[in-house]
């Protein structure tokens, strides 16, 4: 069974981040033990490492490349922000120091009222600068691996993927949704 769309595939892979020099670093790795299991054409993962996934099979090797405009696009200065720290109080009126520290992933609200998450990366007296760039934006990252086991999917598992902003195509604005799911309320 080769990997296409509503395929869930298995796989055991290193990824890299490669450096402006060449050089590589291992990101992340699934293993035999926690392997990665997704389900294909669901918007699960990166629409150019799902095209390089296409057509594999059981025991193929894969080796492939994705450029940032691929991934997660170019580091954006205008990303990162500075923000009054009160913004970050809890709701006795002091400041969240359990939840927001440098290194913190937090959730922020924007002006239209999605919710996106921020990396903390500076905090003082009285402001806390924020990251709003993917912390992988601006990198090359190198996938080398094995696909482990294709398989059909379940309905059970389509449906649970299916709720309402889960399909990957309509991100929660299912008025817009261009998908054929009919998931959604709308």
């Amino acid at each position: 069974m080769k990997i296409e769309n509503q395929k869930v595939a298995t796989l055991i892979y290193e990824m890299f981040v490669v450096g402006e020099d060449g050089k590589e670093e291992v990101m992340e790795t699934a293993t035999l033990e926690r392997p990665l299991i997704y389900c294909h054409g669901e918007g699960m993962m990166l629409p150019a490492f799902e095209a390089a996934m296409v057509g594999k099979d059981v025991d193929d090797p894969f080796d492939f490349v994705i450029t940032p405009d691929q991934a997660y696009g170019d580091y954006d200065e205008q990303g990162v922000m500075t923000l009054d720290k009160t913004l970050f109080y809890n709701g006795d009126d002091e400041f969240d120091a359990e939840r927001v520290f440098e290194g913190a992933i937090v959730p922020m609200n924007t002006t239209d009222g999605q919710i996106i998450n921020a990396q903390v990366v500076e905090i003082t007296d009285d402001q806390v600068t924020i990251d709003l760039n993917h912390p992988l934006a601006g990198e090359t990252l190198h996938f080398v691996g094995k696909v482990i086991d294709v398989r059909d999917v379940t309905p059970g598992e389509l449906k649970a993927l299916h709720q309402r902003g889960q399909c990957g195509r309509c991100k929660g604005d299912c008025n817009s949704c261009e998908s054929d799911c009919n998931n959604c309320d709308k």
